[in-house]
């Protein structure tokens, strides 16, 4: 059908639209409450946008010193795109950056081809926790004042081209666990002074040119590796160069010498029998190349994950070529996701977690293998297996040829295929029924957190599947909701969910809302460019005042050519009852199943309407009295605060 201009919001009448006695009781009160969640957001979003919550004149600190860090680093591939002070603060929007409480708590920055320092400016990042740089090719001395980073637990640094001599100042890290510094250029001796770090549980100084005295109280370490270098251990030595191995010195050389090569050729007659006999035995087998055993999780954490395929480090070499760089299809805060292929010729995709280890990093591996191993439904994304090392955590997904909604709505390349209408309004359904499917027939329900288009990957056949619950949480029947640390994307997180903590299955039916209006528009939740054109910087304010000024005809993607105006209008009818400020108001995910379908939509539209309306006439009254009120006690000053930093 070709496009067409239709009316959102019909006529009115006191048949559809009639005015309840409770509301005119509560619409007063409820419309001031509204209106000043609204101004809070509002004041939120613009003190993002400038980079400060406390003063449009006081500088991000933490914003200044990571742009000055980057500098240092040499991004001649210019790889590291979003780092710009004047939008938002790191912790909001920036990548490679995790932070904690509003603090930058890590970044990692491995494999991004650096060529210059590290900049003095780190040690401004006060609480960071874990700093990655391995692999890159940084140059210079080790630099002596990350000393004075006295949280820094996690250092890593390997596979670049540092020079000189580790700093004595170094012993002086007193929360470090894990210094990562092989594959570098290094010389000199290792300094007493790392024996002072009494929490050290890695330390790889492999492959360096190191020499002299390795101080005996490193070999007490749990994990220690001093190969490919010139100090004192290995054989001829009576301590091993590598955690695990032991020595017994050289006087009984020759003797284990006799022992071990006795030992060999028994074991090769006992495997040259029991050869034969396994090859008759996985002859008889159906499917003698996988391997599946049951996932177990950390003592604590007490999980039963049923049944995946457990891989190997090497077959996930193998099928990522080495996690080529060339092969990757995506990445995040958690890592990068690399395309790869099995032996059988199955297109996988694989989940690389990068500092694991780091707050929260372990415990979102072991909820999402959790939640999807034991959430089975069509539109949920399926998890083949996991590979785990020291090291290591790595997912295996099946492959998603169409990649995610998000990339089809606004990043596709020129010969790529869109998203037509009967394509969306499919997505927005199958979008549904995953969460229709946590919600209502997971026991324990299941609330997923960061819903998104960015988070639903197409298959073959453009049919959406739920991906990404790094965030997602398991809820008890009995209780109406949990109090947690914020997380999630700007944009889509609920606004009880930003002000309280406290998150719901109704938290996912409000970043399903935003997600059905990111597929009629095929714009962003937050787009600060909006404000050129003096528009909403949220999507979903947007869409009201398109609708208030009845500019209906720029609501709709301008890359839609056909489509249907009765289901464009259901759809943004729902997706707006689905984003009202109170959650009680929102349907659950299942009365929404049912609303897509035409069944009880009308009546609650109507409702809606009535309320909007007396919201609004508040909304004018009172934004009246305080531009007045603003204009009258407030100088030229107070007005910078709109303006970039």
């Amino acid at each position: 059908m070709a496009k067409q201009e239709s009316p959102i919001r019909g006529k009115r009448s006191p048949e559809l639209f009639p005015l309840h006695d409770r509301t005119n009781q509560m619409a007063g009160n409820f419309s001031l409450h509204h209106l000043l969640l609204k101004l809070l957001a509002n004041i939120l979003v613009l003190l993002f946008w400038s980079g400060s919550i406390q003063s449009s004149n006081e500088p991000d600190v933490e914003g200044e010193a990571l742009v000055d860090f980057l500098k240092s680093l040499n991004d001649s591939n210019h790889r590291i795109k979003d780092w710009d002070y004047n939008l938002v603060s790191p912790c909001y929007s920036w990548s490679h950056v995790t932070c904690l409480d509003g603090h930058v708590v890590s970044v990692s920055l491995a494999s991004n081809g650096f060529s210059g320092t590290i900049s003095p400016s780190i040690t401004k990042l006060e609480y960071l926790v874990s700093l990655d740089l391995h692999d890159n090719n940084l140059s210079g001395d080790l630099p002596d004042y990350l000393s004075h980073m006295s949280r820094l637990q996690n250092l890593n640094l390997a596979q670049n081209k540092f020079n000189g001599s580790i700093p004595t100042s170094w012993g002086e890290i007193s929360n470090l666990k894990h210094l990562v510094l092989k594959e570098n250029q290094l010389s000199g001796t290792i300094p007493e002074s790392l024996v002072k770090i009494n929490g050290l549980m890695q330390l790889d100084l492999s492959f360096n040119n190191l020499t002299g005295r390795i101080p005996t109280a490193l070999f007490s370490i749990a994990t220690f590796n001093f190969t490919g270098t010139q100090l004192t251990c290995g054989s001829g030595f009576q301590q091993p160069c590598v955690s695990g191995s032991s020595f017994t010195g050289s006087g009984k050389k020759k003797k284990v010498v006799v022992v071990i090569t006795g030992a060999i050729c028994g074991a090769f007659v006992l495997l040259l029998v029991g050869g034969v006999l396994m090859h008759h035995f996985l002859k008889q087998r159906k499917h003698k190349h996988e391997v599946f055993v049951d996932v177990e999780g950390e003592d604590e954490g007490k999980f039963s994950y049923g049944q995946l395929r457990r891989f190997s480090w090497r077959e996930i070499q193998f099928a990522t070529d080495n996690f080529s760089e060339n092969n990757i299809i995506g990445q995040g805060g958690f890592g990068k996701v690399y395309k790869g292929i099995l032996p059988d010729n199955t297109k996988v995709a694989v989940k690389r977690l990068t500092d694991y280890h780091n707050p929260g990093g372990e415990a979102a591996f072991l909820r999402e293998v959790q939640l999807i191993s034991v959430a089975v439904h069509k539109n949920l994304l399926r998890l083949i297996g996991f590979c785990t090392t020291s090291s290591e955590r790595i997912l295996v997904y099946p492959f998603m040829q169409n990649l995610s909604v998000a990339y089809r709505l606004r990043d596709i390349k020129p010969g790529e295929k869109g998203l037509d209408w009967p394509t969306r309004k499919r997505i927005a359904f199958g979008t549904a029924h995953g969460l229709e499917y946590l919600h209502e027939h997971c026991n324990p329900k299941i609330i997923h957190r960061d819903l998104k288009a960015a988070n639903i990957l197409l298959d073959d056949d453009f049919e959406p599947v739920l991906g990404d619950f790094g965030l997602a949480k398991v809820v008890d029947t009995k209780l109406t909701h949990i109090t947690t640390q914020v997380r999630g994307t700007m944009g889509h997180i609920a606004p009880e969910y930003l002000s309280t903590g406290k998150s719901s299955e109704k938290t996912d039916v409000f970043g399903y809302g935003i997600t059905l209006l990111e597929l009629v528009t095929g714009q962003r939740a937050i787009d600060f460019s909006r404000l050129e054109d003096e528009e909403d910087v949220l999507l979903l304010d947007h869409i009201k005042k398109l609708l208030r000024e009845k500019r209906l005809e720029d609501i709709v993607d301008e890359k839609l050519n056909r489509y249907d105006n009765k289901e464009v209008e259901t759809i943004l009818q729902v997706a707006l009852l689905c984003t009202q400020t109170s959650p009680e108001d929102r349907p659950k995910m299942a009365e929404v199943v049912s609303m897509l379908q035409g069944v009880g939509l009308s009546e609650r539209w109507a409702e809606w309407e009535q309320l909007e309306e007396v919201r609004n006439q508040e909304f004018s009254l009172l934004s009246h009295q305080f531009l007045w009120a603003d204009e009258s006690t407030h100088d030229q000053e107070a007005i910078q605060l709109s303006q970039a930093r």
